[in-house]
């Protein structure tokens, strides 16, 4: 075995037990906390007409491509009729269409509920749709991801839970985030691409979107998030990124490093936390540029300090080979030298040589579950 792959297998040693702590610190935050936003003050807005009475109409656009659709479609048609509302719309997304165009229709037939049933793509999609429509979303998570789903602590492969939250719960008021590819990096863009993208979690570029439009579908099939660390590996020794970043209205600076990335929310599968002061509701966006130098040794440290913050632990010492440095902005743009890939909420958008990011400060209503008492 060559050098390379020993520091690979060293560096997914490394990664694994990381993420194995990170599991442990979440799950015992969990246990310590009761269920608030994550800002700790839940946001809560009156019901749509409608909404609750006998009147309520519900929409659901759902990825047929996923596992257990038919069940779902049962469950949600069931749990309604069982309430004497009207048969909910069945919009399903398609190849050409990721959802934008079936929550528009739900929109205009004056759904007062619409939810958005499939991965992260389907959630962004309809999202996209509905910010500024004051029409709530509820989520019925159902991808490898499920990125906005975890940062509202909604429940994961629980499909009878998470409709009563999106049936019954609290209407809660968050910011959306809109990622601008202002130059591509290659002649033509991506089939399908569009210059503006949607996102509710997080977006980057580096390492991160690398991975995002590396990882195997089948493996990602069957293990879920995972299968992104995997692809990660392939990328931990590629070379570091070299961007220009200008945050508001402040001076251009250069920027050498593994990732850089624009969120709105920063918590990501295995209790990783790359964002631990982004809040969904703050009308801020929030910057970290992730970096490591020196090999396995820097991944491990960066590997630390991501870890650690998730605790509310911060190390400032100057000179680290692994590092991650914050700045919050309402807008942001990147020049990137020789174009990298780009990737929104866990989906990959292309290659670009310049993108801007900006919020849109409290343009989505989404159900989350109530606070307990």
């Amino acid at each position: 075995m060559t050098w390379q792959a020993w520091v690979a297998v060293g560096a997914a040693v490394l990664a694994a037990v990381g993420i194995g702590i990170g599991i442990w610190v979440a799950r015992r935050q969990r246990q310590l906390r009761t269920r608030l936003d994550i800002a700790g003050v839940p946001v809560v807005e009156e019901q749509p007409p409608g909404s609750g009475g006998p009147d309520t109409l519900v929409a659901v656009v759902v990825n047929p491509t996923k596992p257990g659709t038919p069940a779902l479609r049962e469950l949600v048609t069931t749990t309604i009729a069982g309430r004497g509302w009207p048969e909910p719309l069945w919009l399903e997304t398609t190849p050409d269409d990721p959802g934008v165009g079936q929550a528009r229709q739900a929109l205009e037939a004056g759904a007062h509920l619409v939810i958005a049933a499939g991965g992260d793509g389907t959630v962004r999609a309809v999202a996209e749709a509905l910010a500024h429509s004051a029409v709530p979303m509820g989520l019925l998570p159902q991808g490898t991801g499920n990125l906005l789903a975890r940062n509202l602590d909604l429940p994961i492969g629980n499909g009878p839970s998470a409709l009563a939250i999106a049936l019954d719960g609290l209407n809660r008021t968050i910011d959306v985030g809109r990622l601008t590819v202002d130059r591509w990096a290659d002649a033509e863009p991506p089939e399908g691409a569009h210059d503006e993208n949607v996102f509710l979690v997080i977006g980057g570029v580096g390492v991160d979107a690398a991975m995002v439009a590396d990882a195997d579908e089948q493996l990602k099939a069957r293990v879920g998030w995972i299968a992104y660390f995997v692809a990660a590996v392939r990328h931990l020794h590629g070379r570091r990124l070299r961007v220009k970043v200008k945050v508001d209205d402040r001076d251009w600076i250069e920027v050498r490093g593994r990732s850089l990335l624009v969120g709105n929310v920063g918590r990501l599968p295995g209790g990783i936390t790359l964002l631990p002061d982004a809040r969904i509701d703050d009308g801020w966006l929030d910057l970290a540029a992730l970096d490591a130098r020196g090999g396995v040794a820097g991944w491990a440290q960066l590997l630390g300090e991501v870890m650690l913050q998730r605790i509310g632990v911060r190390n400032d010492l100057p000179a680290k080979i692994g590092r991650i440095d914050h700045v919050r902005a309402r807008q942001v743009t990147v020049q990137i030298v020789g174009g990298e890939q780009v990737q929104v909420d866990g989906e990959s958008v292309g290659r670009a040589k310049q993108l801007s990011a900006r919020v849109d400060p409290g343009a989505l209503v989404v159900r989350v579950a109530p606070p307990r008492t």
